[in-house]
């Protein structure tokens, strides 16, 4: 795929939100990637878009997971715990998602942001409890959430932190700020997998996700300072991460409807 050096500007500027919301939210920065590549950029084949995006959000996550773990935002064997059990997953929901229509695809993922975006403004005021950790009991919950996310992540070609920070909550009930840094581990370890998936089949562009990942270093430091102001005031950051989820949701919808209509 040959893009316009334009392209690549706008693919850098886009990496750089993508990067802040990352930063910021823990997740998020695939579902900017994904409308960014193909509605911003004009990247022309949808499979392509979620591929590209996914190593993109994947590197951007390992680079926010490093400023986060320096904060002790991390639980590391909730992280860890959540994450093994939704690699596998990740594999296999990639493996579905390749097979299905660009323009559903899009339109079942923004479907999902949706019905994720309000369930999350209704338990905005969960601010999770401090201390909390993975302990026995809790085990066969983390591992059921993270398998079903992995699933869901790769079959959308998603790092999937929109759904992996609800994820550690409901199965940890650990606060926020602790879900956005684990997250970051689980969004890095899906987006990878779900990347290698999509590049086998030819549908990553390497040098435009090069662009992304450059741009989305800078923007991702901005934003992991913005989280740790924000989370001092109750419930903000959840309200404004389901607002994110919603909004680009309902975006992409309109979206795709319109293409079918077409």
């Amino acid at each position: 795929m040959v893009l316009e050096p334009l392209q690549y500007l706008l693919g850098t500027l886009s990496g750089g939100l993508v990067g802040f919301t990352l930063g910021l939210f823990g997740g998020g920065g695939s579902i900017l990637a994904v409308p960014l590549m193909v509605y911003v950029v004009g990247v022309p084949v949808a499979h392509m878009a979620i591929g590209t995006s996914a190593f993109a959000v994947a590197a951007n996550a390992a680079a926010n997971l490093v400023f986060h773990a320096r904060r002790g935002n991390v639980i590391w064997r909730c992280a860890l715990m959540y994450t093994a059990a939704g690699i596998a997953g990740a594999f296999a929901g990639s493996t579905l998602g390749k097979a299905m229509d660009g323009q559903k695809l899009l339109f079942l993922f923004s479907v999902l942001m949706l019905v994720v975006g309000v369930l999350m403004f209704r338990g905005r005021r969960n601010l999770g409890a401090p201390g909390a950790t993975c302990n026995r009991e809790k085990a066969p919950k983390v591992v059921a959430y993270g398998g079903l996310t992995g699933l869901f992540s790769g079959f959308f070609g998603i790092g999937g932190g929109f759904l992996i920070v609800p994820g550690l909550v409901a199965s940890t009930g650990m606060p926020i700020l602790n879900a956005i840094g684990s997250s970051l581990v689980a969004v890095t370890a899906f987006g990878l997998t779900t990347a290698v998936s999509y590049a086998l089949s030819g549908f990553v562009d390497w040098p435009l996700a090069a662009v992304f990942v450059g741009g989305g270093a800078l923007g991702g430091l901005i934003g992991a300072r913005v989280a740790g102001a924000l989370a001092t005031r109750k419930g903000l950051l959840n309200m404004a991460f389901a607002a994110l989820v919603i909004g680009v949701g309902f975006y992409i919808s309109v979206q795709t409807i319109g293409s079918f209509a077409a």
